[in-house]
């Protein structure tokens, strides 16, 4: 046993453009070939996002791409949206910040030295005691290895209660390219973060995190990452990321229900990081999975687009809001991102 989630937290910066909003503003501020317009009308008016939320004072805010003015919005918006989802998260497990013996956030969307968990940490008012750690470099895939290193800092605490916080400002990465995957990238990317509460011990009636699995494949490194260009972050994104993903969920998949003599179908709830609609049908297709078994996931990349690290845990709040799953139940959380990886935690409710 690693740990049973409490409770779970999600928040969005305040400005929220509805995809056509979302066009409207790119053709606005920025110059578009005829080619560059078509695929933003196809990926983002006419796509299955319906709005997307943006840490930015208004759309204008989208024309400023000096760097400078990037870190500050990522630190104002990570900080204060990462706020409320853990303070929701909080709320919802009962707890005061005085409560807090472990801090574990994760983003890829800005650096910032010190780290998130500094800001947190005074945000929220927690103790000076507070074991903290920044993760940085993960991507999308990183909301996973987020859970296991707070499970891993609460045995070494003597168990107590963590909080784990992930949080993205993908619009502060806005980089105009003709490149297609550039073009994907700002029309599905979008800001929020989400937070959970663990204990070092089992609760009733609180799901348990029983095992984890990682996949780390470099030699496909190139085809999912950031890199620096113009002295800012820049999205790499390859059209062959779905399959990717996919497989390297498969494979930490089957490790981790032969590790523990389970089958695929003995899992009643799938919570699949939506990464994109050609993402969750390669991931339905590798693994034999009915698309009714990541409906959850499919919501939320309609409602929010992708958020990268915490969107598999507005899947998991989603999940929990719905489904109302039974006690003894099992629950795969799956997510994907840079490096190559793939990540995934086992779940018994």
């Amino acid at each position: 046993m690693n740990g049973s989630i409490q409770s779970a937290g999600i928040a969005n910066p305040p400005l929220y453009l509805t995809r056509q909003q979302a066009f409207a503003s790119l053709e606005a501020f920025f110059t578009l070939s005829d080619k560059e317009r078509t695929l933003y009308r196809r990926v983002m008016a006419n796509g299955p996002i319906r709005g997307r939320y943006l840490g930015m004072d208004n759309p204008e805010d989208a024309a400023n791409t000096d760097q400078d003015h990037l870190i500050a919005r990522f630190t104002k918006y990570a900080r204060s949206t990462a706020r409320d989802a853990a303070q929701q998260a909080l709320e919802r497990a009962e707890l005061a910040p005085g409560d807090v013996d472990v801090l574990v956030v994760n983003t890829c969307t800005g650096y910032l030295c010190p780290g998130l968990t500094s800001y947190l940490a005074e945000d929220l008012g927690l103790r000076e005691s507070v074991r903290a750690l920044d993760i940085m470099g993960m991507g999308c895939g990183s909301a996973i290895p987020n859970l296991q290193a707070a499970c891993g800092l609460l045995q070494l605490n003597g168990n107590g209660t963590a909080l784990c916080v992930a949080v993205e400002i993908c619009s502060a990465t806005l980089f105009m390219d003709p490149d297609p995957g550039v073009i994907v990238s700002n029309a599905i990317f979008g800001d929020g973060a989400a937070a959970l509460v663990l204990r070092g011990t089992a609760a009733p009636e609180r799901p348990t995190l029983i095992d984890f699995e990682s996949v780390l494949l470099p030699q496909h490194r190139e085809a999912l990452r950031y890199r620096t260009e113009q002295h800012r972050l820049r999205n790499v994104l390859s059209p062959n990321v779905p399959e990717l993903g996919a497989d390297a969920a498969q494979r930490a998949v089957t490790r981790l229900l032969k590790r523990h003599d389970l089958a695929k179908d003995d899992v009643a709830h799938w919570v699949v990081h939506p990464g994109g609609t050609q993402v969750l049908t390669a991931f339905e297709r590798k693994l034999g999975l009915p698309r009714q078994d990541l409906r959850h996931s499919y919501s939320v990349f309609e409602a929010y687009g992708n958020m990268s690290s915490p969107s598999v845990w507005f899947v998991w709040e989603r999940m929990l809001r719905e489904d109302a799953p039974a006690p003894g139940a099992w629950a795969i959380m799956l997510s994907f991102g840079a490096g190559f990886s793939a990540h995934a935690a086992l779940i018994r409710f």
